[in-house]
């Protein structure tokens, strides 16, 4: 370990950061936040930035102080709004809050460099919300110094989905090792079960030469070689997290669909940024989308560590 990374190491503060900006996303992201500070034991900080509309004065104009002051004022009364909807939720957390005027971008990764972890609200398939939309929620997730978790509008934890499971995706490289820390530690926390789910498609396995038939003897091999390659990647944290107990799930599909069918009903989705096996750029491109837009709960993006 470097001396940069064990002075990050250092300074890095164990608390949950939620980006606020009172649209009903945020909302639901301020709960899910305060309930993952409740469940941790640590602090919650609510996060809100404001900029100045360019439409409200001319180009080399510098606009009036009131206007400022009541940009600020408006910040204010969404972070007592979010404290009171944090509190309903976990009446004993601590609280703190960060208002900066300028890039909501600039202050969440600035954040992120001293938190455990980042959430932010989304509105699903209509792309994500207020604060964290478009360029913002991909700036966020895709440098963030720590785990981003992304929460959907309608992502509201229910009777059905409180005691569900954590589920987190696993192809063997070292930054799906690190979500999957991630994982259980949140499995503990919960006191829920773990997910594993390792998936695999035909392409990626050395079948028989051309013309011969693939035998079950030679797919029971294949699923016996990727069990071990799970029970690698679960082993010591099996011991380090002796209470929580893990299902793994080995099938042959795409991760988008494995992860989606394995998430319904759980309380949170792990996946790794980078990684082999179907999880490399998943937040680059068209299979990031689709897994931010059809994860039924919540999902948290480890990156690597850099």
């Amino acid at each position: 370990m470097s001396r940069e990374e064990r002075e990050n190491l250092e300074d890095r503060e164990d608390i949950v950061v939620v980006a606020v900006d009172g649209s009903p996303a945020s909302q639901t992201a301020v709960r899910w936040a305060a309930n993952t500070a409740m469940k941790r034991g640590i602090p919650l900080r609510l996060a809100s930035s404001y900029t100045m509309p360019q439409f409200l004065y001319a180009e080399g104009m510098v606009p009036p102080q009131e206007l400022f002051d009541d940009l600020q004022r408006e910040t204010l009364q969404k972070i007592d709004e979010a404290r009171e909807i944090a509190l309903e939720v976990a009446p004993d957390i601590k609280i703190g809050h960060a208002v900066a005027e300028g890039s909501p971008i600039d202050m969440l990764l600035e954040m992120s460099r001293n938190s455990t972890m980042v959430v932010m609200g989304s509105r699903g398939l209509g792309g994500l919300s207020g604060m964290v939309l478009g360029s913002v929620s991909g700036a966020v997730v895709s440098h963030a110094s720590c785990p981003v978790v992304v929460i959907r509008e309608d992502s509201n934890v229910t009777d059905e989905t409180k005691y569900g499971p954590v589920v987190v995706g696993v192809d063997g490289s070292e930054v799906s090792q690190r979500a999957t820390e991630y994982a259980f530690e949140e499995a503990n926390a919960r006191g829920a079960e773990l997910v594993a789910v390792h998936t695999w498609i035909d392409t990626q396995v050395q079948a028989p030469g051309a013309g011969f038939s693939v035998s079950d003897d030679h797919w029971a091999a294949v699923q016996k070689e990727k069990e071990a390659l799970l029970e690698e990647t679960l082993g010591e944290l099996r011991e380090k997290y002796p209470n929580v107990q893990v299902r793994t799930v080995i099938t042959r599909d795409r991760p988008v669909r494995a992860l989606t069918e394995a998430a319904e009903g759980a309380q949170l989705l792990v996946t790794g940024s980078h990684g082999r096996g179907g999880f490399k750029g998943m937040l680059l491109g068209s299979t990031s989308r689709a897994l931010l837009q059809s994860a039924p709960c919540p999902m948290m993006v480890v990156r690597p560590e850099e």
